[in-house]
């Protein structure tokens, strides 16, 4: 479980984040969803460590995250998995090199334990024998799911997402957000994803939370975010910007 408590954040004189609360749940897709500009980014970055707010406290289950020592953030940090927007694959790097980047940082596998478990990852989204394969060479959707495999490489307990099907047609938005859903249950993680995609929202949303300028609007789940709308106008607007 995630946990955010009155999470406040200024870029100068500029209040991004207005006292943001919110429980994210393990076993359950968790989405953060706005227009930009609304404040989700930063809150996920905040999440995952690349910002300190400003006040407020972070809960990964009962560790207080911006309080810890160097020590305890390392290795909060090795239960987390990460999917970028743009995958941040290593073009230089192949398929399998790509997933194996954070066992041989983070983990004490050798080097046959780390081809099996680059292998099983690969499997599990659906990308055997691509392992030789540089990024330059494989779709995008493809590149999305070995962003997938890289993220669940090591044991993770959290899994974070930033706009995965970001520049993705329909159909592969689709099977990306089923993999996301298929994973986030298989493995018990909490997954949090921001989107703006309001189709991910209705297919998987589980656990919903509607930010509009730094405020958390509206909480939910996908079957209540229809509902929600007729009493929340920010919401039913970027409902309707969203089609």
């Amino acid at each position: 479980m995630i946990k955010l408590e009155n999470i406040h954040k200024y870029f100068g004189d500029r209040h991004v984040l207005k006292g943001i609360n919110a429980t994210f749940n393990p076993g359950q897709v968790n989405l953060i969803i706005g227009a930009s500009g609304g404040g989700k980014s930063v809150t996920l970055k905040c999440m995952v460590g690349l910002e300190e707010p400003d006040a407020g406290t972070i809960w990964f289950g009962d560790r207080d995250f911006h309080h810890l020592d160097y020590a305890g953030k390392q290795l909060v940090r090795r239960e987390i998995g990460m999917l970028f927007q743009g995958t941040a694959l290593f073009d230089s790097l192949t398929v399998e090199e790509n997933v194996a980047f954070p066992l041989r940082m983070f983990s004490a596998m050798n080097e046959a334990e780390i081809k099996d478990r680059v292998n099983h990852c690969l499997e599990r989204v659906n990308l055997p024998g691509v392992n030789a394969k540089f990024p330059g060479e494989i779709s995008g959707g493809m590149k999305k799911r070995v962003g997938i495999a890289r993220a669940i490489a090591m044991d993770i307990q959290y899994l974070f997402c930033d706009e995965p099907n970001s520049g993705l047609d329909p159909l592969t938005s689709r099977v990306i957000d089923e993999l996301l859903l298929e994973i986030t249950h298989e493995y018990g993680i909490t997954t949090v994803i921001n989107s703006h995609d309001m189709k991910t929202v209705l297919d998987i949303g589980e656990t919903i939370v509607f930010m509009y300028q730094g405020e958390i609007k509206w909480e939910g789940s996908g079957k209540e975010v229809s509902h929600g709308r007729k009493h929340v106008p920010e919401l039913d607007e970027f409902f309707k910007a969203s089609f």
